[in-house]
């Protein structure tokens, strides 16, 4: 949600002569400062915000309160946990090191990384964000949101008709061998991270009379991996580091035919959480953590595992070239919304 700004706010800021810019700068958005880890004192001016008003900033993991006596069966539970989604899919997936990688494959897709003590100012599309605080400590993450990736395989199934579940996209991708020259760029809202082309429509290129239904199953589901790849090429130039391994989850993390192509694109090994909902399991830990049903992140850390590892097959030269053509399809469709019309 950082980067993001209500016009109404934009107008106000505008009129209180702080810049747009300021405003969409991850590290001032939402009036939290996330490098002074506190309410931001201008943008609290500017809005005529007391700071009294705002509450007091806590750490993601202690104590925040109890529930009613009469909500949970007569009992009161402490709260003991707070993080937003992606976040605590991030904490669930065991990322705990600086440069650990996860991706959750959801209707949309949201691939962060933990940079650690250290907040990285993207120049390459991306947002920071802090990650949580935990201990004495705060990590901070970059993220990268991909507005449609389970969205496509939905628009698949109910707006072409080509399956009937979700499920049995992988059966008719695997109907072909390659994609066949297809390429489907779901910019049906625009494009995300890191492009941020909300002029971009959603383009299919190289269909020739010999397309069927699997290749643009294949190219579904290839996508995706391109969409990821994009993102984390962006981490890599935003931080210097290269990324061993990718975690996922989430339900499309469930498509085997996606996740090893996903491997190949990346040319690094896939990491596949045993257990898929991994935001509702970031939580918890949070939570049990607080209440010392876990002494340490490590415990954590030893608890995590994966159901599946996909190793990259892929020749670097069969990598780049295939990349190179999602690059070109992606140029097709960026800024066709804004395009004169005839």
């Amino acid at each position: 949600m950082f980067g993001t700004v209500d016009s109404w706010l934009l107008s106000k800021l505008t009129n209180c002569n702080v810049h747009a810019t300021d405003v969409t700068n991850a590290s001032r958005t939402m009036l939290f400062n996330i490098d002074s880890l506190s309410w931001d004192q201008e943008l609290l001016d500017a809005l005529d915000i007391p700071r009294v008003m705002m509450p007091e900033v806590k750490q993601s993991s202690g104590l925040f309160g109890y529930t009613g006596v009469n909500v949970l069966g007569g009992n009161s539970v402490p709260l003991t946990g707070v993080a937003g989604d992606q976040h605590a899919a991030l904490f669930g997936q065991a990322c705990f090191q600086q440069g650990m990688v996860k991706n959750t494959y959801g209707t949309g897709s949201f691939v962060l990384m933990n940079t650690g003590s250290h907040r990285v100012s993207s120049s390459a599309g991306l947002i920071s964000t802090v990650a949580w605080g935990f201990g004495d400590g705060i990590s901070y993450a970059l993220e990268g949101s991909i507005f449609s990736t389970g969205a496509t395989v939905q628009w698949l199934r109910d707006g072409l008709g080509l399956i009937n579940r979700a499920s049995e996209i992988d059966r008719l991708a695997s109907t072909v061998l390659d994609n066949g020259g297809v390429y489907l760029v779901p910019a049906f809202t625009g494009l995300g991270a890191p492009h941020w082309d909300m002029d971009a429509r959603g383009t299919i290129v190289g269909i020739t009379r010999g397309t069927n239904g699997g290749h643009i199953a294949r190219a579904t589901l290839e996508a995706t991996a391109y969409q990821t790849r994009d993102v984390i090429e962006a981490m890599i130039a935003d931080t210097g580091m290269e990324i061993p391994v990718l975690r996922v989850d989430g339900g499309g993390s469930a498509s085997n035919v996606m996740m090893q192509f996903q491997a190949d694109i990346l040319g690094i090994p896939i990491e596949r959480s045993a257990i898929r909902e991994t935001t509702a399991l970031g939580a918890g830990y949070l939570a049990g953590l607080s209440t010392g049903f876990w002494s340490s992140v490590q415990g954590v850390e030893d608890g995590w595992g994966a159901d599946v590892r996909f190793e990259p097959t892929m020749t670097e030269d069969q990598r780049q070239s295939l990349y190179s053509e999602w690059r070109r399809a992606v140029d097709r469709s960026r800024g066709w919304a804004g395009s004169e019309q005839f």
